[in-house]
């Protein structure tokens, strides 16, 4: 018995012992990113346009040492994840405006460096009519509902140019009123407002994040329902809104003249209702008045058409 006593501790310890080896060598050592570098083209800067052509846009790369991805913070309540350390933003605050861009390189074991550089890019673009309507005009706010009684208040479509040669967002504005599994999302209400010097700010005043059933698989949760804060964190707070010139393949290649080449950018996660990952807070505007609102919003080779209009919907 004393034999099979010592031999049974012997075993335990050995186990013991290769189970610290090999936790000692999964974790491994922890190096924190260094040698951030930042390189960055404003387009069409020359001598004569020191701030680039207007369009706001600029070209970014990051590079590091012992690196696994890369976070940018542009400085105007934006940011972007790049594993590769290459990315793109469009600056649409109008005239020359300096901005603080931040470069957060992650590596091992969570363990992070920053280094930040200051940049200065002219952009022309500006849609007053825009702003005014979604928010009522400067020192104003206005609320926004789903256009659940109307039909097209959600629709699918591809991210595209069609057979025909044309992308004309009516084909995909397909839903029926007050649509069965939509319901829960038609509670939702927004509201844009416009301080006296025009700094555009948006809030959902309710805790509702619709998310269809293929980007609810790709995240594992149920889909075609609504969610809150637990599937979207950035779904409630006050966010800075900026509008930018649309560049997707829709308003570059539309027949239909409605596409009206203005984009909505919500900052820190916000969106309107409809979640599908980082793309929700990038609503391309199609057609905007005075009491509606249409919004393309990209999901990789697809697009959904959203409507949204200010009179609350009544059943």
């Amino acid at each position: 018995m004393k034999t099979i006593k010592y031999y049974i501790t012997f075993v335990l310890a050995l186990i013991t012992l290769m189970s610290c080896e090999e936790d000692n060598y999964e974790v491994g050592d922890i190096v924190a990113p260094s040698n951030i570098q930042i390189s960055y083209e404003i387009v069409g800067e020359d001598s004569n346009n020191p701030g680039g052509d207007g369009s706001g846009l600029v070209h970014f790369t990051a590079t590091a040492d012992n690196t696994i991805t890369y976070i940018y913070n542009f400085g105007d309540n934006t940011d972007a994840v790049a594993a590769s350390g290459v990315t793109s933003h469009m600056f649409s605050k109008v005239d020359t405006n300096t901005y603080t861009v931040t470069v957060i390189a992650s590596g091992t074991g969570g363990s992070q460096s920053t280094y930040s550089i200051n940049i200065d890019v002219y952009s022309s673009f500006d849609d007053q009519e825009a702003k005014k309507f979604l928010t009522g005009g400067a020192g104003n706010n206005k609320k926004w509902y789903w256009a659940a009684d109307k039909d097209g208040n959600i629709g699918l479509g591809p991210n595209e140019v069609q057979a025909d040669g044309s992308h004309t967002y009516a084909a995909w504005f397909n839903a029926v009123p007050w649509w069965e599994d939509k319901r829960c999302m038609y509670d939702a209400e927004f509201v844009y407002s416009q301080s006296d010097e025009g700094d555009i700010t948006f809030e959902q005043l309710t805790e509702i994040a619709y998310v269809n059933g293929d980007y609810a698989n790709i995240i594992g949760i149920d889909g075609n329902t609504c969610h809150g804060l637990e599937v979207a964190p950035g779904l409630t707070g006050v966010k800075t809104v900026t509008l930018s010139p649309s560049s997707s393949i829709a308003t570059e290649d539309a027949i239909d003249p409605t596409y009206r080449g203005t984009t909505i950018n919500i900052s820190d996660g916000g969106f309107m209702c409809w979640y599908n990952g980082e793309s929700s807070g990038t609503l391309e505007i199609i057609e905007i008045t005075n009491t509606t609102l249409k919004v393309r919003v990209e999901d990789g080779p697809r697009a959904w058409y959203c409507y949204f209009q200010t009179e609350k919907p009544e059943m």
